[in-house]
C-alpha cells in the first residue's frame, strides 16, 4: 500500500468534513460542509501549534467507487495540537483529534500508520506525551487506541459555552 501523509489543503476540506461526519455520533455535531468549516480550517492553518493532516492513497489502489478522478484520494485525516506545559515538569503534549479513516478501508492498518505519523510529528515538536479523547459511544475506537498502547487514565469533562450550537 503506497500511503502518504501531508498537511491538508483548502480543497481537501469537503472530504475531511465528510470523513469526520461519517458516523451517527459525529454527524449531528459536524453538520454539512459550509462556511463554519472554512473558518475553522483557516484558524488551524494560521496557528503554529496546529496541523490538519490527511492520508492519501493512489486511486489505482482503491475500489472503483472510491475513485474521484484524481491520482490520489484522501482516505483519512486528523488534527494535531501541540500544547506547551507547566505540569509534568514542563513537557509538551500532543493532542490528537478528529482521527478518521474511510469506513471502507478500516482494519487495513491505515489508522495505525496515521497515529504513528502523529506520534512522529509530536516527537519532532518536542512533545513527550500524546493524548486524545474519544466519545464514550465509540467502543471500536477505544479498542483501537488501546491496541496502540493508549491507556484510559482520566475522565473527560465538557461544557458547552454556546448552548445554541451542538458540541
Amino acid at each position: 500500500m503506497d500511503i502518504s501523509f501531508r498537511d491538508a489543503r483548502r480543497d481537501d476540506l469537503p472530504r475531511i468534513v465528510e470523513l469526520i461526519a461519517d458516523d451517527a455520533v459525529a454527524a449531528r455535531r459536524t453538520g454539512a460542509f459550509g462556511a463554519a468549516h472554512v473558518r475553522g480550517f483557516e484558524a488551524i492553518q494560521a496557528s503554529p501549534d496546529n496541523d490538519l493532516v490527511v492520508v492519501e492513497l493512489p486511486a489505482t489502489d482503491l475500489p472503483g467507487e472510491m475513485r474521484d478522478g484524481t491520482p490520489f484520494v484522501v482516505v483519512g485525516c486528523m488534527q494535531l495540537t501541540y500544547i506547551p506545559g507547566i505540569s509534568r515538569n514542563g513537557v509538551g503534549r500532543l493532542l490528537v483529534e478528529a482521527v478518521r479513516v474511510d469506513a471502507a478501508l478500516r482494519g487495513q492498518g491505515i489508522g495505525s500508520l496515521l497515529m504513528e505519523h502523529a506520534h512522529e510529528r509530536g516527537r519532532a515538536r518536542g512533545c513527550v506525551l500524546a493524548q486524545l479523547t474519544s466519545d464514550k459511544r465509540r467502543p471500536e475506537a477505544h479498542r483501537f487506541y488501546r491496541s496502540l498502547g493508549y491507556e484510559q487514565s482520566h475522565e473527560g469533562f465538557k461544557l458547552p459555552l454556546d448552548r445554541s450550537r451542538p458540541c
